[in-house]
């Protein structure tokens, strides 16, 4: 019972509520998180739209056949070239074994390429970033020409930090230490573990 000032006694289970409060032995609401939460859907399709954003115009399907063609033709040519060297064998790899096995993975891309052809829009039309990867082509085979009269320490130093520095635009000290870092592991693995007759310095 409410007293004639609108006070409250002992007892009491009515009256007003404050402004903001639950009423007593409501059930609590849970509250709406904010307007700007985290959104997985919509965080997705907010990366997608900014891969696209900029990206070049697709290609087409027949883009995609040329393109998934010229792999499929790469591949068979690195096979044919990996064959004339010594494949040797699983036990004793020689200088042709990994150039055989990257080429067969290449061709089996390819042709997965052929496969999806009609049904991506990944390849891009030729455009002025395209000169980027002429420029890394272009530096590859230089690295391919230079390798076997310096070794490959150097030439895969120099080709590292070219695709990182000035290709991929990455600082100078993530580009040099990267550069150390491929050329260590690779003659870990193939030279030290491996016994690859590469050429090599040391």
């Amino acid at each position: 019972m409410s007293s004639p000032s609108g006070a409250h006694g002992p007892g009491d289970t009515g009256g007003r509520t404050a402004a903001g409060a639950s009423p007593a032995g409501a059930r609590p609401v849970p509250a709406e998180g904010p307007p700007g939460g985290f959104d997985l859907e919509e965080a997705v399709h907010r990366v997608q739209a900014e891969e696209h954003e900029g990206r070049p115009p697709a290609t087409g399907t027949l883009g995609n056949l040329v393109v998934a063609a010229a792999v499929v033709l790469l591949g068979v040519a690195a096979v044919t070239g990996s064959l004339g060297l010594d494949v040797g064998s699983a036990a004793a790899p020689a200088a042709g074994t990994w150039p055989l096995l990257v080429s067969a993975v290449v061709v089996v891309l390819g042709v997965a390429l052929l496969a999806v052809a009609r049904r991506t829009d990944d390849a891009e039309r030729f455009t002025a970033t395209s000169w980027l990867v002429l420029a890394g082509l272009a530096t590859m085979v230089v690295f391919v020409l230079v390798l076997p009269v310096i070794g490959f320490e150097i030439p895969a130093a120099l080709l590292t930090l070219t695709w990182l520095r000035f290709l991929g635009h990455e600082g100078w000290r993530t580009s040099i230490v990267t550069s150390l870092a491929v050329v260590v592991a690779f003659y870990l693995v193939f030279v030290a573990a491996l016994s690859v007759p590469i050429p090599h310095l040391f």
